[in-house]
């Protein structure tokens, strides 16, 4: 049965995703370092982990499997996810692939260096209404093929 994982602490689209996952019946587990709502959804597992920069990364990928869906915007973290046979998604819609990870893994890389030296100071663009539609749309259709392969 497939599963989500939501690398919840900075989550912009939750309620997205449990309403997804509601229609289809998964379960889906929001981990996070705290500060996440219990669900009355008996489908949604709520797991706090230690506090940490990567723990609930760590958690996530110990735990996910082949055709499972992961949700983040960490990208070694959906290098991990694709690595046990996953599908892994940003909030924003846009989806990890094996053809893009590559690349995402060596620009964050580059980015991290430029903004290290000051050559960039800004971060990513606000997250909008666009981000979140094309997020439900990418979703359901993740959804689904995962489900034909799982």
């Amino acid at each position: 049965m497939v599963e989500i994982y939501i690398d919840a602490d900075a989550c912009p689209v939750k309620d997205e995703i449990i309403r997804v996952a509601g229609r289809h019946g998964l379960k889906t587990w929001m981990v996070s370092d705290g500060g996440i709502r219990p669900s009355q959804n008996p489908l949604v597992q709520i797991v706090v982990v230690a506090q940490g920069a990567d723990a609930a990364d760590e958690w996530i990928a110990d735990h996910i499997q082949q055709a499972d869906i992961c949700v983040t915007s960490d990208i070694p973290l959906a290098a991990r996810c694709l690595e046990n046979g996953a599908f892994a998604l940003k909030p924003n819609g846009e989806a990890f692939t094996e053809n893009s990870i590559g690349m995402a893994l060596a620009n964050r890389e580059l980015m991290q260096t430029l903004r290290e030296t000051g050559e960039i100071t800004g971060g990513p663009r606000p997250f909008n209404k666009s981000d979140r539609s094309a997020f439900l749309d990418r979703l359901e259709t993740t959804t689904q093929a995962a489900m034909r392969h799982g």
